[in-house]
């Protein structure tokens, strides 16, 4: 597509495939995949290691002032680091999971990586997914895509992910966690988990991974149309 190069946010509760669609999304495009759930998960990872207790609000946030997160582009996926560390085999564990979600309801934790996301995203050129990427993150951003499912849906890939990284898991128990998850993202004060009132709402329920990307390939090169008429 020719032209400037986009800034596209996805955003969506835990297992709408929202990362499959933003790292297929960005492939196809060319552009740079920021996954911003990482990042918290990095950040959650951070603050357990230094025993920190995950709801002291105050050392979070001095903790905060003190982290830089980075995401790098990987032959194999995009690298996070830590502070210069790359971490990113560290993060995908229930453990990781639940601090992202503690750590994110914070606002002097989500300012600090709000702040490094849109430093990111500023030469666009990139897909971002999260959970307040079209709210909060980048309100301005060219494109808007809200990613949901069914949670039965939602639940079965988050342990079909569990299972491929190792992670021994019970259904009814990554179902549960799945719906703590959901309650927590959508009724926290900082961000709740919203769709931006832009956003093209994508029920990812009955549709396979091709179909939702065909879909964000459409309305990008549309967009790109738009623009360059």
């Amino acid at each position: 597509m020719k032209g400037r190069k986009l800034v596209i946010a996805i955003d969506g509760p835990v297992g709408a495939g929202k990362s499959t669609a933003a790292r297929r999304l960005a492939a196809a495009l060319g552009y740079v995949y920021i996954d911003s759930g990482a990042m918290y998960r990095a950040f959650g990872w951070k603050a357990v290691r230094e025993g920190v207790d995950l709801a002291d609000r105050g050392r979070l946030a001095e903790l905060a002032t003190r982290t830089d997160i980075r995401i790098q582009p990987g032959a194999a996926g995009p690298r996070i680091l830590v502070d210069g560390v790359d971490v990113t085999d560290l993060l995908r564990t229930p453990r990781m999971d639940e601090a992202s979600s503690l750590v994110s309801v914070w606002p002097e934790v989500r300012e600090r990586l709000v702040a490094l996301q849109r430093a990111m995203a500023r030469l666009g050129g990139v897909v971002m997914d999260g959970r307040d990427i079209g709210t909060v993150v980048l309100p301005d951003a060219d494109l808007k895509f809200y990613l949901d499912a069914d949670p039965d849906v939602r639940a079965a890939r988050r342990l079909r992910d569990l299972e491929r990284s190792g992670v021994a898991a019970d259904l009814d128990a990554v179902r549960t966690e799945v719906l703590r998850r959901d309650a927590r993202d959508r009724s926290r004060s900082a961000s709740p988990l919203r769709p931006a009132p832009d956003a093209l709402r994508v029920d990812s329920s009955r549709v396979d991974a091709d179909a939702v990307l065909a879909l964000m390939l459409r309305e990008a090169a549309n967009r790109c149309r738009a623009d360059n008429s």
